[in-house]
């Protein structure tokens, strides 16, 4: 079960080999989205702990970047060694583009 929620939600990342998060609530991301990111509220980042490894690249960002440092510091206590807070969403849509069109 848990491996076909991994494809569900986390395929689009695979192709980049990277993991963006969304830490902003539901209704924030219903609103407005960056494409192939996906959202996870900071208060529940834990929860990637099913799908996606410690050692995995993983960019959190939020409205202004203060939830997503939340999310950081509780993904960094967890174990994960490779995250990144990319900041704030206009922020995450500039960085997320220039990743994305890197060779």
């Amino acid at each position: 079960m848990y491996r076909l929620l991994f494809l569900i939600f986390f395929w689009p990342n695979l192709i980049f080999s990277t993991v963006f998060i969304d830490v902003r609530t539901v209704a924030e991301f219903e609103n407005e989205s960056i494409v192939n990111t996906q959202n996870i509220e900071w208060q529940n980042i834990s929860d990637i702990q099913t799908f996606i490894s410690k050692d995995e690249e993983i960019f959190l960002f939020c409205r202004s970047g203060k939830r997503s440092g939340k999310a950081k510091k509780i993904l960094e206590a967890e174990g994960y060694t490779r995250v990144i807070n990319i900041g704030g969403f206009e922020e995450a849509k500039e960085f997320i583009d220039a990743k994305r069109s890197a060779p």
